[in-house]
């Protein structure tokens, strides 16, 4: 707990993440460096860069507009999925409606700031962008649920 307060306790051991995370998101600046020509992530300074710390690489890679446009689109599925759930014809598409679309806000806060330092690391992925199947496919899966509430959202008359 000391470590997510102050990484510098031990740089080199628990706070390694956090710190090169930073380093990495700080280092793309406005534009970033370019696809593949980050320091942090192609010299694998980064651990886990294409799991738990894909938002770091895309934040040295793209840059600040890059990772801006990233959360934008997450933001457009927050705002799809709420449109859904209202749109729901009972309660149960709208809870389940409501649930899916905060398992993946939730994941996407938590992993976001987690590349920020803001939050612990925990280990929970980037929906759709880190390397995982199960994560994919959990994800997919939910956006298939989505999109059959949607579609069911009127009665179906033959």
């Amino acid at each position: 707990m000391t470590v997510f307060i102050d990484p510098n306790i031990d740089p080199l051991g628990s706070g390694y993440h956090i710190i090169q995370s930073k380093i990495a998101i700080g280092s793309g600046m406005i534009f970033g460096k370019g696809l593949f020509s980050g320091t942090q992530s192609q010299l694998n300074f980064l651990p886990e860069n294409h799991t738990d710390f894909i938002f770091a690489v895309i934040g040295e890679e793209l840059g600040f507009i890059g990772a801006a446009f990233v959360l934008l689109l997450y933001l457009v599925l927050l705002y799809r999925g709420v449109k859904i759930a209202g749109a729901a014809r009972d309660n149960f598409g709208t809870l389940l409606a409501t649930g899916i679309t905060s398992m993946l806000t939730f994941h996407v806060l938590v992993n976001v700031g987690m590349n920020a330092g803001i939050m612990p690391v925990t280990g929970i992925p980037l929906p759709f962008m880190s390397y995982g199947v199960s994560s994919l496919t959990t994800n997919l899966m939910s956006i298939g649920i989505l999109l059959n509430i949607y579609m069911r959202r009127q009665k179906i008359m033959f």
